[in-house]
């Protein structure tokens, strides 16, 4: 889970977006000062000595230090180049020094300035070639070749993400949920499909991300059967809204797991069908039903809700009644887990700081480069989601242990798979 977040945006440590902006920057810091020596390097790689050797080569990593930008302190480990030549006309040894980088640098204006075009730019070298010159002139030490090979190294990273062995997990819990983030992807209406789930030690962690159309059921299918292909067990759960393609696609791959409906979008579904007067005395009107202590007083507060509105507003009466049993499923499982359970809040409080992002971006180059970027966007916030409450429960469900309104009853044996 991602750090908690208040009403103003910010954090126990500070604000959300500035966490996620400075870890970008360091990755991409981190990233450009590698590519800058592997490029000296290969460059001087035909200088040897009388014996054959590089009188060029790589020696490890300089002491951590810590430089001040405006993303806020990033502890940098340089890589260190041992280079073995002579200046003819100084006898002195000639020494590699980074222009990104300076040995004397801790806190650079110039550093400070470029950092967050390096994160938000750093999939296109169109835009980030010029970037680099803008802020550091013409000896930045980046070439638009290296820019493409380091950026390039995003896409490799998603392609082996999406083609990772998940046989070594497993997934009792599972997210699912079709996001638009500002960036161009390959059709007009395409989204983001993505997959989240809790392993059995309660830990979250991203399954999937791919393009695809939100109310496909192929392309949902294409995702989830490319992951049942890699290892994927049926989930116990899923939690999605209400697109026909996601649960069709379920029903199809994985026939054993149960559907959960997301209350977060079901409640925008029902107050879109009321006058906005009566939305307010609605809303709080389904919080009775989804915070409800069991099953039993929430079916009683859903026959409330349909007493009230039925009479006017009948399709927001509708969407409830005929999606009962799918927006209530989560009652059969540990109460502990309920509120992760009730609504896919974790893929939506990560998208909205990855919509933050690329909001300003306009484009990250071709749609794999977008895809890519929103890959790393999410892999940097992953490691501040948390464990779900009541961790220890979650090997217990996968075990087939039955539930009734939140309480352990027995033990089942569960064989499917």
């Amino acid at each position: 889970m991602l750090s908690v977040v208040t009403a103003d945006g910010s954090t126990h440590s500070g604000s959300l977006i500035d966490e996620i902006v400075r870890e970008g920057a360091r990755r991409m810091l981190a990233a450009a000062l590698e590519a800058e020596v592997n490029q000296y390097i290969a460059e001087l790689a035909a200088e040897t000595d009388d014996r054959g050797r590089r009188l060029v080569v790589r020696n490890g990593h300089h002491r951590p230090r810590t430089v001040v930008t405006a993303a806020g302190p990033l502890k940098v480990t340089a890589p260190r180049v041992n280079d073995r030549r002579v200046d003819e006309a100084t006898g002195e040894r000639k020494r590699f020094s980074s222009k990104i980088l300076p040995p004397w640098c801790r806190k650079s204006p110039k550093i400070s300035e470029v950092l967050p075009l390096l994160y938000l730019h750093g999939l296109s070298s169109g835009d980030f070639v010029p970037a680099l010159e803008q802020f550091l002139g013409g000896t930045a030490g980046l070439s638009p070749a290296t820019v493409t090979r380091l950026t390039k190294q995003w896409s490799d990273d998603h392609a082996a993400f999406q083609e990772r062995d998940l046989s070594d997990r497993d997934f009792v819990y599972v997210w699912a949920d079709g996001v638009h983030p500002k960036v161009r992807l390959g059709q007009a209406h395409s989204c983001v499909l993505v997959l989240l789930g809790v392993r059995l030690d309660g830990t979250k962690e991203l399954i999937a991300l791919a393009e695809g159309l939100r109310e496909s059921t192929e392309s949902w299918a294409d995702l989830l059967r490319d992951c049942r292909r890699r290892g994927m067990r049926a989930p116990e759960l899923v939690v999605g809204d209400g697109a026909m393609g996601l649960w069709k696609a379920v029903s199809e791959v994985f026939p054993a797991a149960r559907h959960q409906r997301c209350w977060v979008h079901k409640a925008r579904n029902v107050t879109n069908c009321l006058p906005k007067s009566a939305q307010p005395g609605a809303t709080k009107a389904m919080q009775e039903i989804y915070n409800a202590e069991d099953r039993t007083h929430a079916e009683k507060a859903i026959e409330a809700f349909a007493r009230t509105y039925g009479t006017k507003w009948p399709k927001a009466v509708t969407k409830i009644v005929e999606d009962q049993e799918e927006l209530l499923a989560f009652y059969g499982f540990p109460a502990e887990h309920w509120i992760h359970l009730r609504t896919t809040n974790p893929i939506e409080s990560t998208f909205s700081t990855v919509k933050l992002r690329t909001k300003v971006t306009r484009g990250a180059g071709s749609p794999a480069a977008a895809l890519a970027m929103v890959f790393k966007l999410v892999e940097s916030a992953q490691i501040r989601w948390r464990a779900i409450t009541g961790a220890h429960l979650v090997a217990l469900v996968r075990s087939g242990a039955r539930f009734e309104n939140g309480v352990f009853v027995e033990r089942l044996e569960n064989t499917a798979a």
